[in-house]
């Protein structure tokens, strides 16, 4: 390949890179086209872009990146991964496609997040993480938790305010029924005027 041919490769990931914080490296020996061309549509389908790239033009896209530490030790064939809403949903996805008996051989093979390089154990480990909606979920969830104590405990102080009232209220009741009614002079009659 001719330099003028690899500089264009390498601004054409440059471009494609730019971006990205976090990629997955992923070898996909013994995958035939067929099964290539399905993996790929699964990725599209959730929004996960792949590349396979030289490893040299690689190095040479991403330095200067965040996600250059990725590709420093990385020997053999691989495909970058990318993309999918956060780093977490893209590992769970990764990993959950690793374990398909037809896609044999896709394998993740290192990572890079946030400047730091990961190997396969450590990537794989980031798909037990909680994804970003999981995060958001337990957050609000925990706002809304003491919310409600809070407001329960102002119910319940009213409830038991409301319920010594109605408590005197009966008492009191009960002690104007026994004590004996004075006489009210009965009011007189109307007069119906006759014609």
């Amino acid at each position: 390949m001719s330099k003028f041919v690899k500089q264009l490769v390498t601004d054409k990931l440059k471009d494609r890179l730019s971006g990205a914080n976090y990629a997955f490296l992923v070898s996909l020996v013994g995958i035939d086209a067929n099964r290539n061309h399905s993996l790929r549509g699964k990725l599209a389908d959730r929004g996960i872009k792949m590349s396979v790239i030289k490893n040299s033009l690689a190095r040479r896209a991403t330095e200067g990146t965040s996600i250059a530490p990725g590709f420093e030790k990385i020997e053999g064939a691989c495909a970058v991964c990318w993309g999918a809403t956060d780093v977490v949903a893209l590992a769970k996805e990764l990993v959950k496609l690793s374990k398909e008996k037809e896609l044999k051989g896709f394998q993740i093979k290192a990572a890079v997040l946030d400047g730091e390089a990961l190997d396969s154990a450590q990537a794989v480990e980031v798909s037990k993480w909680p994804t970003r909606e999981e995060q958001i979920s337990l957050l609000l969830g925990q706002i809304v938790g003491v919310g409600a104590k809070l407001s329960s405990q102002f119910i319940a102080i009213g409830g038991g305010l409301a319920s010594q009232i109605k408590q005197l209220a009966e008492k009191e009741g009960k002690a104007d029924t026994s004590a004996p009614a004075e006489a009210q002079p009965e009011a007189p009659a109307p007069e119906v005027a006759s014609e």
